[in-house]
């Protein structure tokens, strides 16, 4: 092998290994004062973007508008079934869409970039207990990515009881994760 042949060979590698640790990748664009790094982030009250009016058809068919559920908290998380990093995520967004239901948390989820056949048996596949948004053509993920940058999969939203989006994480959430991001969302101005 060469020297740029071996050169080329680690590079590939290492755009292998930063595509593993910060998720499944997806070419977007960012606003510039919104930062997109993998990890959680907490918006502070007074500076959580409301979120845009969400709505479309869900895999099994079924119109779901994500507005009608203010007044609860929302997790929406943006997926593929290709996604490998989304694949080790899955069961703890599972557990946690259970774990959180009887206190009113309600789950969604957002397929992105998918076919709708792929996209089922993987919902299936991980027991996940919610309707998905099918967004093979990305429109859903780029209101939300005009707002908070959504730049790999997965990316985890929580959305207060007032609409307003309260924290995120990028790459696999956990269920700690999630349940400090719904007790901050949980402590918005004007939830219950």
């Amino acid at each position: 092998m060469t020297a740029a042949g071996k050169r080329a060979a680690v590079l590939t590698a290492g755009a292998a290994v930063l595509v593993m640790i910060a998720g499944c990748a997806l070419v977007r664009s960012s606003p510039a004062n919104a930062p997109d790094v993998a990890g959680t982030t907490i918006f502070p009250s007074g500076q959580r973007p409301l979120m845009p009016a969400v709505s479309g058809r869900t895999l099994t068919g079924q119109e779901l508008r994500l507005a009608a559920d203010h007044g609860h908290a929302v997790v929406l998380n943006f997926w593929g079934s290709w996604c490998t990093v989304c694949q080790q995520e899955a069961p703890a967004l599972a557990v946690a869409a259970r774990q959180f239901k009887p206190s009113g948390v309600q789950f969604a989820g957002v397929d992105v970039e998918d076919n709708t056949a792929s996209a089922k048996a993987y919902m299936q596949q991980y027991g996940l207990p919610y309707p998905s948004l099918n967004d093979p053509g990305d429109l859903i993920a780029a209101e939300f990515n005009q707002l908070i940058p959504i730049s790999a999969l997965p990316s985890t939203l929580v959305i207060s009881p007032d609409g307003k989006i309260a924290g995120r994480v990028i790459g696999a959430a956990s269920v700690e994760d999630l349940r400090r991001l719904i007790k901050a969302a949980a402590l918005s101005p004007g939830s219950s």
